[in-house]
């Protein structure tokens, strides 16, 4: 069984959290963030998540077909980057499992399956900004570009 804690990213919904022309290209942001998240694995989020942390990055629609990379395992969804995270989340058995997104919806299913939920803030290391369902992120890891 792994006990190393599983981070899964909901590539669109952190990559659309900032409205920084990544609609111009969803490749080139989702790859970007994929870059980011590389580091990840080696020093986690703390303090919620320290490392060492297996990181999947969920991608869908024009970015599926952004490749994994040493550090980050991408997934690419079939259909919905949704159904997805859920299926990857009640895959696993036994482990931490943190989810980042901001979907009320997709929030709520995989919170039932056990998950940790945090926004993109908190991957971003920005300031403590509750979200709802009583979520907090912390000030402190960077992980997303200004």
């Amino acid at each position: 069984m792994e006990t190393t804690p599983l981070l899964i990213v909901d590539a669109a919904n952190v990559v659309g959290s900032r409205p920084d022309g990544w609609w111009r290209d969803r490749v080139g942001a989702t790859t970007r963030l994929r870059d980011r998240l590389v580091p990840v694995g080696g020093r986690g989020v703390p303090p919620e998540l320290p490392a060492p942390v297996e990181v999947v990055l969920v991608v869908e629609g024009a970015a599926r077909d952004v490749p994994a990379t040493d550090g980050v395992r991408v997934v690419s969804a079939a259909g919905s980057g949704d159904d997805a995270i859920v299926d990857l989340v009640g895959a696993e058995t036994g482990r931490r499992l943190v989810v980042v997104t901001a979907d009320r919806a997709l929030r709520e299913r995989v919170r039932t399956l056990g998950a940790e939920v945090y926004g993109p803030r908190w991957l971003r290391g920005e300031r403590d900004t509750p979200i709802p369902g009583g979520d907090t992120g912390p000030a402190g890891t960077h992980v997303g570009g200004r």
